[in-house]
């Protein structure tokens, strides 16, 4: 379990920036020379005009990297503008993970939502978009966050911060993959980067194709999605440079076949994973940081987020809370916030009006704002805020380590599994999850129950000693009085001998009522991973769950309302788990049990 360190400078006040950048409209003026506007194309943004370039990767490997280059169109061709990037996969002309039915070329649409939604360009903001090695009209082999992508990140940084109508100050702007490359900005150390907005990213490469060497589903569909994306036809109108950068696969076959060997590798220590373990390698970095992170996150999971928070010292901002892969101005079809919350668009600008442009804001927002279980939001200085720890002792036990995949929910060999798409199935209705029918292949620990409200936080961790080798799946429930319980965490690990094991759980935010018993289930993989049972009976003993708790009597309130898909997630995972006795360890806070 990670515990937060914090530094005086950290928390403490924000240093006075000089406003260098433009800080209101100019009278309209001429367009940069052979830039394109949307009168005259319209994929351009309304207040923009479209230029490309062109420039080297920082690994002097020879890639050559593409940029849109979208400018505010009332300012003259030359003004000094700080500069928003975003760098990823999704910004081909041609569409974002597959063709779009466009019928001539253009800049990506893919953050649309956030030019518009924040009128970008009149608040005197340039906006870039770079396509990753591979992808649109880069060369390059793709690299799934590894050394030649955060080379990419770190050319695109300081190409954006030296062009002559640049002042030098960059911030990163991105969701799911083009959330991670800000991750790697901050982490590169780069000083012309003066903040990173990263909705729902990946914490650490690995988890998203492993867990604890155990593969998932999407193993080897998402290496095969990126390969897809990466071979997307352009455009016919498409510039010849643009083509032939396009083409690379074609005269490359092996970067894509390396694409999927590299990325089957269940060994989260070797070099090729701790090249891409992006939470340690946070270890120190300070620049301006605002997430965004679904505990209940079906795609992008909230795994090293405790970490990454933790060793990574600058100014932290963040929107937690029970949400899906979302963005945080998302609305459904009823109009609802999918986070829930109100006033993202206006909370990002004011961090980047004041590092980019040095505005002072006149409004005070959150740290952390964040949503618990109950589907009400608290701020917060920092995440995670513990007020005391415990760790379980649990009962010994034993279960079989067969296939039960007959009772799981199939994955779809077929599905989109890039991460603007992939989800985990969830689990049937049917799945028959009370102790005494899974006797043989699971076992239950439980608590006393609670005598006062409390709040799970951080990272859960398990321990435990194994007879033999094998798999091992521990999931966390919330138990009520009348026996019903709701799935709030998991996560599984190989068993490569016997001997002890060692992991975390997913960052969770999970409040107990008075009178709830948490239910520990110890047991073969059964869902949502391509395990390979040993056949093995395990006895498990010396079980420990380590937990970091926090007391509800002392949130302070912050606006936001019950995210829509909290309620779909609770009829999901929640089933009748039967009369689960007295338990045998407490849950409680330090002095209240």
């Amino acid at each position: 379990m990670t515990i937060r360190r914090r530094t005086t400078a950290a928390a403490g006040a924000l240093i006075t920036i000089a406003a260098l950048a433009v800080g209101a409209p100019a009278a309209a003026a001429t367009a940069a020379p052979g830039g394109v506007t949307h009168e005259e194309n319209p994929r351009v943004p309304e207040g923009a005009v479209w230029t490309e370039a062109y420039f080297p990767s920082a690994d002097h490997s020879g890639v050559q990297l593409h940029a849109d280059v979208l400018r505010p169109a009332n300012l003259p061709a030359g003004a000094r503008t700080p500069v928003i990037l975003s760098v990823g996969p999704y910004f081909a002309h041609a569409g974002q993970t597959g063709p779009e039915g466009y019928t001539r070329t253009g800049p990506s649409s893919r953050f649309a939502d956030f030019t518009s939604g924040t009128d970008l360009f009149d608040r005197g903001y340039t906006y870039v978009m770079v396509d990753l090695r591979g992808f649109g009209g880069s060369t390059g082999c793709l690299d799934w966050v590894g050394p030649g992508e955060q080379a990419d990140v770190k050319a695109a940084v300081q190409w954006a911060a030296g062009q002559p109508w640049s002042t030098g100050r960059v911030g990163m702007y991105g969701k799911s993959y083009d959330a991670v490359t800000g991750l790697v900005g901050n982490n590169l150390r780069l000083r012309q980067l003066k903040a990173v907005v990263a909705q729902e990213p990946v914490w650490d490469m690995y988890n998203y194709l492993f867990s604890n060497g155990v593969p998932r589903p999407n193993v080897t569909a998402t290496p095969n999605a990126y390969n897809s994306i990466a071979t997307m036809a352009p455009l016919p109108d498409d510039t010849d440079r643009y083509r032939a950068n396009a083409a690379y696969e074609a005269a490359h076959p092996e970067c894509l076949s390396d694409n999927l060997t590299n990325n089957d590798n269940p060994d989260a220590g070797s070099p090729y994973w701790r090249a891409r373990d992006l939470a340690a390698r946070a270890k120190g970095s300070s620049t301006p940081l605002f997430v965004t992170q679904g505990f209940i996150e079906n795609n992008t999971k909230p795994e090293d987020m405790d970490e990454y928070l933790a060793n990574h010292h600058g100014f932290e901002r963040g929107w937690l809370g029970q949400w899906e892969h979302v963005r945080g101005n998302d609305r459904n079809s009823a109009g609802q916030l999918l986070q829930g919350r109100a006033g993202f668009f206006d909370e990002v600008m004011r961090l980047y009006d004041y590092y980019l442009k040095g505005i002072k804001p006149t409004v005070r927002d959150p740290r952390f704002a964040i949503e618990d279980s109950t589907g009400v939001w608290r701020a917060q200085a920092t995440w995670p805020t513990p007020s005391s720890f415990t760790t379980a002792r649990l009962t010994d036990g034993r279960y079989l380590d067969a296939d039960v995949a007959a009772l799981a929910a199939p994955a779809d060999a077929g599905r989109q599994w890039d991460m603007e798409h992939a989800t985990d199935p969830a689990p049937p209705a049917g799945l028959r999850l009370a102790p005494e029918a899974a006797d043989a292949y699971s076992y239950f620990s439980w608590s006393t129950p609670t005598t006062s409200r409390l709040r799970i936080t951080a990272t859960p961790r398990i321990s435990l000693n194994a007879s033999a080798a094998g798999n091992v799946m521990v999931r966390l429930w919330d138990v009520a009085p009348d026996g019903t319980g709701v799935r709030f965490d998991e996560n599984v690990a190989l068993i490569e001998r016997a001997g002890r094991v060692t992991f975390d759980l997913k960052s969770t935010d999970w409040t107990f009522e008075v009178g709830h018993q948490l239910g520990v289930q110890i047991g073969t993989i059964s869902s949502g991973w391509l395990d390979t049972p040993s056949g093995n009976t395990i006895d498990v003993t010396r079980a420990r769950l380590s937990l970091a708790l926090q007391d509800p009597r002392f949130d302070v309130p912050t606006q936001g309302d019950r995210s829509p898909f909290l309620d779909t997630y609770l009829r999901q995972y929640t089933r009748p788990l039967g009369d689960v006795g007295a338990g045998t360890f407490p849950l409680a806070l330090r002095g209240r049990g």
